[in-house]
């Protein structure tokens, strides 16, 4: 595979993903929010594995272990990381994809306390104390007004993020023989049903939901390029790549969200979410860096 293609493909996969947030906000207009989540997973869920099986991609689950990280992943990595739905209420799309660049550290910082081949070191702590900082610098939090709906809506995104980071530290404890695309396809429609029970649970109806052209486009755009269409090409990168090189597109996400938000729902860029982003993306640094000087070093030979 080319480079100027890979480079195309890292592109477009940054775009799809962050498009995915100004998506969100706007299909929240007509749906309520974990009700939206769940078709989405539903249709992206079919979606994917469609395709797996007119490819003649093993989707199967044989063993334990598939099944057991298939029901993690469907928990954290898509029932809990549809709290990004219910934050996004309130928080604009460009500040949520910024937070959500919260990820790698929180999952280094979980793979530290879980996992006994990464122990806790002053790097690991100061990557991630600069993460946390570019988050504080990003909400202003007002000691006298803790429970804003804005405050409460960048906690759910937070929240999201957790549980994906830590979904993530829990699947390498796991050693499933499922591919990644059939047990991401699983794990979507598993996900979807935990969250039309939880949508259940809450009040959501479907008599809740207002249909509109602007809805339905959205639910698809999310289903179809933001989660089939996405995961595809992050798959075959990551064959290409390995996961440190593709990761890196947690920190050109914002980009892209925060100029769908610009110009589809006249959101603001701030000085605070610019030196937010940059502690966020430092904190990174600071954590791999020596891992991606080395990586990038092989990949420029």
């Amino acid at each position: 595979m080319s480079r100027a293609r890979n480079l195309g493909l890292f592109v477009a996969l940054s775009a799809l993903w962050g498009l995915t947030f100004p998506a969100i906000t706007i299909g929240l207009d007509s749906f309520p929010p974990l009700l939206f989540a769940a078709v989405r997973y539903d249709v992206a869920g079919v979606a994917l594995l469609g395709f797996l099986v007119i490819r003649g991609v093993e989707w199967v689950p044989h063993t334990r272990s598939d099944g057991l990280a298939i029901a993690t992943a469907g928990a954290f990595l898509i029932a809990g990381n549809s709290l990004l739905f219910i934050g996004q209420q309130t928080v604009p799309g460009g500040i949520a994809s910024i937070l959500y660049g919260l990820i790698p550290l929180l999952t280094a910082g979980f793979a530290a306390v879980l996992l006994p081949s990464e122990p806790i070191t002053a790097r690991r702590l100061l990557g991630v104390g600069m993460g946390l900082v570019g988050v504080g610098v990003i909400a202003q939090p007002d000691p006298g007004n803790l429970f804003s709906a804005e405050l409460v809506g960048m906690g759910f995104v937070l929240a999201a993020g957790v549980s994906v980071a830590l979904g993530s530290v829990l699947l390498r404890r796991l050693a499933p023989t499922l591919g990644i695309g059939a047990m991401t396809a699983w794990a979507m429609l598993v996900g979807g049903v935990v969250l039309h029970v939880g949508s259940f649970g809450i009040g959501e109806r479907f008599a809740d939901v207002t249909p509109t052209l602007l809805g339905a486009l959205s639910v698809l755009y999310l289903a179809v390029l933001g989660s089939a269409v996405g995961y595809m090409i992050y798959f075959t990168l990551l064959a290409e790549f390995g996961p440190l090189e593709i990761n890196l597109v947690s920190y050109v996400v914002p980009i892209f969200a925060t100029l769908g938000g610009i110009v589809l729902l006249d959101e603001a860029l701030t000085p605070a979410m610019i030196i937010g982003f940059g502690l966020i993306a430092g904190g990174f640094v600071v954590l791999k860096g020596r891992v991606l000087v080395t990586a990038l070093g092989i990949g420029l030979d």
